[in-house]
């Protein structure tokens, strides 16, 4: 079995949870013992209430040893200054992660660990030299998110990934970007836990109290709601044409995107933000709606994306309609794909609703072969073929600590 340390781009806690924190869980149901490195903060903090309230969680933290939160799983929490790429900072930086990681390994006497890092600046902060192998996990063109230094990632991810020995990406436009520059670049699409969001199908949840006064049918969406991936103003058009449909939001609204404004959805009133649910919640919500949206913008950063709530939709049973992107096209026998357009969705989304598109067992065929377990079990196939984990690594490198 091996050791992992998993240089994340979200905080653990986060109660939207991501690729970061369902690898480190597959990767320890798996046998393998993980070491989860909370977000270094890739971009300047602002003004708003998360980045502060975020701050002041780290802060006290600061001083603990790595948090054990699950069965071999523990989490690491560095002080870091946000933003701090260059100069001063970067070296301040770079010092405080290299003390506090070294003590984080002896804490839990971790051995020759892989990195598995997410963060495309990571060879500003680490040298993969203290590490027995190294993949660079690339589940998003991060540097198409606003605030974002672009420039600077785009040459750093090229340096990264020439200098890593292993790159898995979750689109197939990331997958044709990054082929180019490392020749064991492997694409494995955006998956679910199944069993997870199969609970909706059990008819043993009950219904989320807000809705059981919203009259069907509920069109749900469950994510981050932000302007730069969602097609606000299609999705207004669309619910002001529709009044007799319910649209239900489920999410943080503009934590990525601070511009964005969805005052005018708020306004309709068949459009209800519900807020961020637990991710143990969620498959109630998916329980007693009708039709999963994802409208998604067509744009730079979603034509790299695979939404991963693509497959927990799937695993739900409920039928999808979603914006043609490509990662999303070749499951199209799973859910009904159109343009971001008001007129395609708005036939689309009645399609559904009269029972149209693919049928239950075909989404739920889908769901089956896109899970957690089967994902990881093939990039853990990988690493062995290329001799990066312990049992298959030839040479007899040892760091411990």
């Amino acid at each position: 079995m091996a050791d992992f340390v998993v240089l994340s781009t979200a905080d653990w806690d986060h109660p939207l949870w991501t690729n970061k924190q369902h690898v480190a869980f597959s990767l320890a149901a798996a046998g393998h013992r993980v070491l989860y490195i909370d977000s270094l903060g890739l971009r300047l903090p602002r003004g708003g209430a998360a980045d502060r309230g975020r701050i002041i969680r780290r802060l006290g933290r600061v001083l603990r040893p790595p948090r054990r939160v699950s069965d071999g799983i523990w989490v690491w929490s560095p002080l870091v200054l946000p933003g701090g790429t260059a100069g001063l900072a970067l070296i301040l930086n770079r010092k405080i992660l290299a003390l506090g990681l070294g003590l984080a390994r002896k804490w839990l006497g971790l051995c020759n660990p892989i990195l598995w890092t997410y963060n495309p600046l990571t060879l500003r902060y680490l040298s993969l030299r203290n590490f027995s192998g190294s993949v660079y996990h690339c589940v998003d063109r991060i540097q198409a998110q606003p605030g974002m230094p672009a420039e600077k990632i785009n040459a750093n991810e090229r340096e990264l990934c020439r200098a890593v020995e292993v790159v898995f990406t979750t689109s197939p436009d990331l997958q044709a970007d990054l082929e180019k520059i490392h020749p064991h670049t492997h694409f494995f699409g955006n998956v679910a836990d199944q069993r997870h969001f199969g609970q909706a199908l059990q008819g043993t949840l009950s219904c989320p109290p807000y809705l059981t006064n919203l009259v069907r049918p509920r069109l749900l969406f469950i994510g981050a709601i932000d302007a730069y991936k969602l097609h606000l103003s299609m999705l207004e058009n669309l619910a002001a044409r529709n009044p007799q449909w319910t649209y239900v939001c489920v999410g943080p609204v503009g934590e990525t995107d601070p511009d964005t404004d969805v005052s005018k959805l708020r306004a309709l009133p068949n459009v209800h933000f519900v807020g961020v649910k637990p991710y143990s919640e969620l498959p109630s919500w998916l329980a007693y709606c009708d039709v999963a949206l994802l409208p998604l913008r067509n744009n730079s950063y979603t034509r790299h994306m695979f939404p991963m709530k693509f497959f927990e939709y799937l695993a739900s049973g409920r039928p999808v309609v979603a914006t043609a992107i490509p990662s999303l096209r070749p499951h199209a026998t799973a859910a009904i794909l159109c343009e971001p357009e008001a007129t395609s969705f708005e036939a689309a989304i009645a399609k559904a609703l009269s029972g149209g598109g693919p049928l239950l067992t075909e989404r739920l065929a889908v769901a089956a072969v896109n899970t957690y377990e089967v994902r990881t079990a093939a990039m853990l196939s990988v690493l062995a073929e290329l001799g990066i984990l312990p049992e298959s690594r030839a040479s007899g490198f040892s760091h411990c600590g």
